[in-house]
């Protein structure tokens, strides 16, 4: 297993300690694995300016700094290699902090990597920016404005607790949603219905949200992330038909939790998904038994052993609920979407719908990458999204 995996992990299970305890996450825990090497990965260490760094053979990840520092202006490269990483606790409690500046070839924000910087004010998120680790902005208590990248970025738990931007955000409506990216459903209450615009659900969501009762996704979310019903204790439905993964804790101590609809876009679900999940259920399943057993998961669930599984014929909702072009679903056109078509294509058996990686095309996406509507995915189509996302063409 990666360092990267081994860590979703224990940041998961991190996130949810704190979720009960409301404790902080000792550093021995968190300590600075790197957000985005693997085991097998070496680095080198260095400093620039008054931030220090980790230097891999392609990427820079920054991993610290000057705790005086009043700002931080992060280069787009160090000693020729891009920035592409801001680490796990990298900046935490940097108290002096007023301003930051990110590069737009930072893809990757770690975990509690400005957690605490209490004067930090506003913080441009940059253009090609994916995921945000735990708690990265949480208790920034003068931060007040957030500039986002147009395109669906992967928020984890409880990114922006703490920030007078999230109460803002809040007393505008009980679904924050920023691009497509649902990040908090604290003041949800009864029957939730995520609109269509919605393409990811960030973990701990609606997490000791007692008020929800139920919560339908759009078909157009294809997972639900780690802790997002974490202790939502009067929660009974829940309907995500798009769900290709349930993730770690997703409705740990769901006690009340009797209706679960999903379909066979379903590949696995996390041994710790149901964790302590009191109750006995009726999942829905919209698809064979065949495709049900094929699903990755624990045969030591006590939640599933428990549930009754019904089989019912798959009916999509009418409409695409998808970009077109956007084979990755992550809500922008680009040459990452010719790179997952084209693996789909020459290798099906892994990265097609039913292939055994991680990174597989999801169905959504197999449709949305179907670009010339000839049956399926080709070089043809992948030719043209390239074509698209080059600006040489003006419509898909």
């Amino acid at each position: 297993m990666t360092a990267k995996k081994t860590m979703l992990k224990i940041a998961a299970f991190a996130a949810a300690l704190t979720l009960t305890t409301g404790a902080a996450i000792p550093e021995t825990l968190l300590s600075a694995i790197p957000v985005t090497a693997s085991a097998e990965e070496s680095y080198t260490t260095g400093t620039e300016g008054n931030l220090k760094y980790m230097k891999y053979s392609d990427h820079v990840e920054i991993s610290g700094g000057d705790l005086s520092a009043t700002s931080i202006e992060i280069p787009d490269t160090i000693e020729g290699v891009p920035v592409t990483a801001i680490g796990m606790n990298a900046f935490c409690g940097y108290s002096s902090v007023e301003s930051v500046t990110i590069p737009d070839s930072v893809t990757d924000i770690g975990n509690y990597a400005f957690n605490m910087c209490t004067k930090l004010k506003s913080v441009k998120l940059p253009a090609n920016l994916k995921t945000v680790g735990i708690r990265a902005f949480e208790y920034c208590t003068a931060l007040t404005t957030v500039e986002f990248p147009d395109r669906v970025v992967e928020f984890s738990s409880k990114v922006f607790d703490g920030t007078p931007w999230i109460q803002e955000q809040r007393e505008k409506g009980p679904l924050v949603i920023i691009n497509g990216a649902l990040i908090d459903a604290q003041d949800a209450k009864g029957d939730v219905v995520i609109p269509s615009e919605v393409k990811y659900v960030a973990a701990s969501a609606f997490a000791r949200n007692m008020d929800i009762t139920s919560v339908v996704y759009p078909e157009g979310v294809s997972k639900i992330s780690d802790n997002t019903f974490f202790y939502c204790s009067n929660l009974t439905s829940v309907e995500a038909k798009g769900a290709t993964t349930i993730e770690n804790m997703a409705f740990a101590y769901c006690d009340k939790l009797t209706s679960l609809k999903l379909s066979e876009n379903l590949k696995s679900i996390d041994s710790y998904g149901f964790s302590d999940a009191k109750g006995t259920a009726t999942i829905t399943f919209y698809g064979t038994k065949e495709s049900w057993d094929a699903v990755e998961k624990s045969a030591s669930d006590q939640f599933l052993q428990r549930a009754t599984v019904v089989f019912e014929e798959y009916v999509p909702t009418s409409g695409p609920e998808f970009l077109k072009g956007d084979a990755n679903i992550d809500g922008s056109v680009d040459m990452s979407d010719v790179v997952m078509v084209m693996q789909a294509y020459l290798n099906p058996a892994k990265y097609g719908v039913n292939g055994t990686s991680e990174d597989r095309i999801t169905s959504d996406g197999e449709k949305a990458g179907d670009v010339d509507g000839n049956s399926g995915l080709t070089a043809n189509d992948a030719l043209m999204i390239q074509r698209y996302s080059l600006k040489l063409i003006d419509t898909l």
